[in-house]
C-alpha cells in the first residue's frame, strides 16, 4: 500500500493505493487562504498540518488493515510558497503563496544582481516565484529575514514535520529561482543575491528517490506496521504528470486547477523566459518540464459561483455539452494577475461586451473561453520555444466539465482527453513516487498512461469562430504598471 498526500491551494486530498494501482480510499479537507491586502496570498502552515492529519486519520477510521500496510508515502504539494522558519524550526509568518504579487519590485532588483538568473534558472523572475519574497521579507520584515534559520516551500515543511527532515525535490525546488535547472542542484550564485547561503536551504533528493522516513510516533498514531519511507514528492504539476504518466517527450498536458497550466516534458531544456515559459525539473530523473502557467483557471469558476451564490454544478448545468457559438461577453481571467505570456502581478480581470441581454450562462461561457484563450497564449508562448502540442490530456477539478473542455478542444484546436479520476492526478502521483521509492522499480512500469475515457475534438465552425475572436481578446489586456 502506498499514500499520497496533495498539499493544495483550496485543500489537502490524500489517497490511499494499492498494489495494483487503484485507488481504494481517498480523503479530502479544506484549506483557507487569507489575504490582508488586494494582490497579497498567504496560509498559515499549521492548517496544512491539521488538515493533512485530518484525512489520515479518517483513512484510519475507515480503512485501517490498509493503512497499516502502507511501505511508502508521496507528498505533493504548491509550488513557490515561502515557509520561514526560525532556529527551532517554527513558522515566524504566514507562508506567502504562489500567487502573491506584492515581490514585483523585487524581480528587478534580482535580475539586476544576478544577470545569469535566466541562463541557471531557465527562468524569469516573477512575483510568484520564492526568490523575490524572501528579498521582499528582507526590505519589509527585516526583523523575521534576520530571525530565519530554513527556507522551505510547502510540501517540505510538511514533510518536515511528518518526519523531522527537511529535505526537498528538485521539481519544487525549481520553482524557488535558487536552483540550476541543468545540474539539479542549489544555485550559491542565486542564494547570494538574496542574502541567502545553502545553511538556509533543504537537502536535495530526485522525486522518485527516498528522502527520508515517518516519525516512528505518526506510524504508531496511524496504527502503520512500521515506519513508511517518505519520497521526494513533487510540485504539484509535476506530480500529475507522474500521476497521468506523462515521464516522457510529447505527452503535453493541461492543469485545470486553481491555477491553470499548459506543459511538456522535455528531455532537454528548452526555455524561453523571455515569454514567461517555466523550466522545471521534472520529477523523475534527467527530464525537464516546460510549462505556460496562468495564475486564475478553475479558481474563475469558483469565483463567479460565489457572485451567483449557486455552487459551481449549477453554473455549469444549463450549459449542456458544448457551446454552440461562442458568447457575447468576453472575461479575461487575471483575478490574480498573469504569468504567461505578460508577467504582470498588478492586472486584473474583465468582463467586456455586458448589456441588457446579458444572461448569467453567457457569463459562465466567457469565464471558461477566457481561461481557454489564455491557455492559448500558453500554447504559443512555447511554441516560441519550438515545442510544438498536438494533443493534451486533462488533469485538475476542471477536467470534470465536458463544456470546458470542448471549448478549450476548439480554442486550441487540438484534441483533448481526460480520465477517470483526472481530478486527484497529483495525490496519485505522489503515491506513484512512494511507490518508486520503497520498490525501485522502473519508472515506466510504474508510471503508466491510465486509460482515457472520453476525448473531445475540435469543432471546425467553433475552431473558426474562435479564431476569429481571440486577437480582440488580446486586445483587452492593458499593462497596469
Amino acid at each position: 500500500m502506498y499514500l499520497g498526500i496533495d498539499l493544495g491551494t483550496s485543500a489537502v486530498k490524500t489517497v490511499l493505493v494499492d498494489d495494483a494501482q487503484r485507488v481504494i480510499a481517498s480523503e479530502s479537507r479544506p484549506l483557507a487562504t487569507a489575504s490582508p491586502q488586494s494582490g497579497y496570498y498567504e496560509q498559515d502552515p499549521a492548517q496544512w498540518i491539521a488538515a493533512t492529519f485530518a484525512t489520515v486519520d479518517a483513512l484510519k477510521a475507515s480503512r485501517a488493515s490498509a493503512l497499516a500496510a502502507v511501505e511508502g508515502i508521496g507528498l505533493s504539494g504548491q509550488m513557490h510558497g515561502a515557509t520561514l522558519l526560525d532556529a527551532s524550526l517554527r513558522p515566524l509568518r504566514p507562508c506567502i503563496l504562489w500567487n502573491d504579487g506584492r515581490a514585483a519590485a523585487e524581480c528587478r532588483v534580482l535580475e539586476q544582481r544576478w544577470p545569469a538568473l535566466r541562463a541557471v534558472t531557465g527562468n524569469k523572475a516573477m512575483a510568484g516565484f520564492t526568490a523575490p519574497k524572501l528579498l521582499w521579507i528582507a526590505t519589509h520584515e527585516p526583523d523575521i529575514f534576520a530571525a530565519t534559520s530554513l527556507v522551505l516551500l510547502p510540501k517540505a515543511y510538511l514533510r518536515l514535520v511528518l518526519s523531522g527532515e527537511a529535505v526537498e525535490d528538485v521539481s519544487d525546488a525549481s520553482g524557488s529561482l535558487w536552483l540550476d535547472a541543468a545540474r539539479r542542484d542549489w544555485s550559491d550564485a542565486a542564494l547570494a543575491a538574496t542574502g541567502l547561503s545553502r545553511e538556509h536551504m533543504p537537502r536535495l533528493v530526485e522525486g522518485c528517490a527516498p528522502a527520508t522516513t515517518l516519525r516512528r510516533e505518526l506510524a504508531q498514531r496511524w496504527g502503520m506496521a512500521r515506519p513508511p519511507v517518505i519520497a521526494g514528492g513533487a510540485g504539484d504539476n509535476p506530480a500529475g504528470a507522474v500521476g497521468i504518466g506523462a515521464i516522457r517527450p510529447r505527452t503535453a498536458f493541461i492543469s485545470l486547477g486553481t491555477s491553470g497550466a499548459l506543459l511538456l516534458p522535455t528531455d532537454r531544456i528548452a526555455a524561453n523566459p523571455d515569454r514567461v515559459v517555466h523550466t522545471f525539473c521534472h520529477a523523475i530523473p534527467c527530464m525537464w518540464i516546460q510549462a505556460g502557467a496562468i495564475l486564475s483557471a478553475a479558481s474563475c469558476l469558483a469565483w463567479v459561483a460565489r457572485l451567483f451564490g449557486v455552487t459551481e454544478a449549477e453554473l455549469l448545468a444549463p450549459l449542456g455539452a458544448r457551446p454552440p457559438a461562442p458568447s457575447p461577453v468576453s472575461f479575461l481571467p487575471y483575478l490574480a494577475g498573469e504569468r504567461t505570456p505578460h508577467d504582470d502581478s498588478a492586472v486584473r480581470g474583465m468582463l467586456d461586451g455586458l448589456s441588457h441581454d446579458t444572461d448569467r450562462s453567457a457569463i459562465v461561457q466567457a469565464v471558461l473561453e477566457g481561461v481557454a484563450f489564455a491557455l492559448a497564449d500558453c500554447r504559443d508562448a512555447l511554441a516560441d520555444a519550438g515545442i510544438a502540442i498536438a494533443q493534451a490530456d486533462v488533469i485538475g477539478g476542471g477536467s470534470r466539465s465536458p463544456f470546458w473542455l470542448s471549448v478549450l478542444a476548439s480554442v486550441l484546436n487540438i484534441p483533448v482527453h481526460r480520465f477517470a479520476g483526472g481530478e486527484t492526478g497529483a495525490a496519485f502521483g505522489a503515491a506513484r513516487l512512494g511507490r518508486l521509492a520503497v520498490t525501485g522499480e522502473a519508472i515506466d512500469v510504474v508510471c503508466t498512461r491510465p486509460q482515457r475515457i472520453e476525448t473531445f475534438e475540435p469543432d471546425a465552425g467553433l475552431v473558426d469562430a474562435y479564431a476569429e475572436r481571440l486577437p480582440a481578446w488580446r486586445e483587452l489586456y492593458r499593462p497596469r504598471h
